[in-house]
């Protein structure tokens, strides 16, 4: 087992700046070999984990999309019907028991993400992005994954997992899920970065941001999250912010009030929060940045 410093160098590596906590997580999920369930709000960083995860085993990403209605032929796999009616055509007149033992068979298989990440050779990272969207139907459905790395084709039987995923599912916590699932999977709650991390995630992941730019952008930042607004800003708008003040060649808030001001719509999402986010407000919040 790698120990969680490794892990925590291993991942800022590959772009992801963890915190201790996360680290061990990451280093007990590699361990005992269960899933990573990750909640936590919109925007905080949790697809990137498994991103960088991928980037850290230099091994495939395989991405399923939640969403309402997402079905098993979808997920697993589906049958290309298309080349079955092709087959059925060119073997006309034969026996039809031969005929199907023919078309159900691999040749005419299209995987989708879930059958796909235990059929590679090498491990792939598995997200499953976005689990409070789905269904409970759905989420039923994946508890064989999760406990057997394994699933079931009626047509071709259980097909076990050739080496066995690093999974991580995500969950902006829209709905409760399941006591079942939550069982069969480590969990890790991501909060907002204190500002500190959030410099250092600035620094590694946009050139030419310096220390005392990406110190002032992180309290900046952490002050406007105080605000009362409808949609807090997260990791991914911090950084479209710092690369846009970057870009302009800030290189002190104090130095451009204006366009420190605006430039927030890379931060404020909505109508409402802009209105509230007024330039005495600005003003206000710049004032406390060291």
């Amino acid at each position: 087992m790698k120990s969680r410093d490794e892990i925590a160098e291993r991942l800022a590596a590959s772009g992801y700046i963890a915190d201790s906590e996360l680290a061990t997580a990451v280093s007990l999920m590699q361990l005992l070999k269960r899933p990573l369930l990750l909640e936590g709000e919109a925007g905080v960083g949790k697809t990137e984990v498994a991103k960088a995860l991928a980037k850290m085993h230099t091994t495939e990403l395989i991405r399923l999309q939640c969403y309402e209605g997402l079905d098993q032929s979808a997920a697993l796999y589906e049958w290309n019907y298309q080349r079955q009616l092709l087959a059925i055509q060119a073997h006309r007149g034969e026996q039809a028991e031969g005929i199907e033992d023919q078309i159900f068979s691999e040749k005419y298989l299209l995987e989708r993400p879930l059958l796909a990440a235990i059929r590679r050779h090498k491990a792939p990272v598995l997200l499953i992005d976005e689990i409070d969207r789905a269904d409970d139907e759905f989420e039923a459905f994946l508890l064989e994954l999760l406990s057997d790395f394994q699933v079931s084709i009626p047509e071709l039987g259980t097909i076990a997992a050739v080496t066995i995923p690093h999974v991580i599912l995500t969950s902006n916590g829209t709905r409760e899920l399941s006591d079942a699932l939550r069982r069969r999977c480590l969990y890790h709650y991501v909060d907002y970065p204190d500002v500190d991390r959030e410099a250092r995630i600035i620094m590694a992941r946009i050139d030419g941001a310096s220390t005392s730019l990406s110190l002032q952008i992180a309290r900046m930042v952490e002050g406007i999250r105080k605000e009362e607004l409808r949609k807090v800003p997260g990791v991914a708008e911090t950084l479209d912010w710092a690369a846009a003040l970057v870009g302009i060649d800030v290189r002190d808030l104090h130095d451009a009030p204006e366009i420190v001001h605006d430039t927030l719509m890379c931060l404020l999402k909505t109508h409402e929060d802009k209105s509230r986010v007024t330039r005495e407000v600005t003003e206000r919040l710049l004032g406390k940045v060291a």
